[in-house]
């Protein structure tokens, strides 16, 4: 599996973490930045990332900023993306499960960095659970995107 991973200014340190995390388990990454704790825009590397799942070209994603908040709005701007900002492991299970959410977001700020792997862990590895009630609402939100 492929990930896209992307930050912002806030989340860069966090993002470190993940990717010795990803690299100990040795899952592949594209690292579409920021690069360093200069001030940036989160919507233009959160759009990356978006961009990287959307096109197949990465299998999940995982963007961090301060909150994870302002990132999980702009990946959902993406016909097709499903970013859940998760700060817990039960929720980043349930969305895995029932929304087969491709993108995960995470605040640096308010989620420290042992809890952030572990719902890493849990995110990457919880499978969609396939039911046919989560089938037809995950339809459902495609359709309002088409309607766009």
């Amino acid at each position: 599996m492929m990930i896209a991973l992307g930050c912002d200014h806030g989340g860069y340190e966090l993002l470190q973490e993940v990717k010795a995390h990803l690299d100990k388990r040795g899952l592949e990454y594209k690292d579409f930045g920021t690069y360093s704790t200069d001030s940036v825009d989160y919507p233009d590397y959160a759009s990356k990332v978006a961009c990287a799942v959307q096109s197949g070209e990465c299998e999940r994603g995982i963007i961090i900023c301060g909150t994870g908040i302002g990132v999980s709005i702009v990946a959902n701007k993406f016909k097709g993306i499903r970013a859940a900002l998760c700060g817990d492991c039960f929720s980043a299970e349930a969305t895995r499960q029932h929304n087969d959410a491709n993108i995960l977001t995470m605040g640096a700020r308010v989620t420290g960095p042992g809890l952030a792997l572990k719902i890493v862990d849990t995110f990457l590895d919880t499978p969609f659970s396939g039911d046919e009630r989560h089938v037809r609402r995950i339809a459902k939100i495609a359709q309002i995107e088409n309607e766009q």
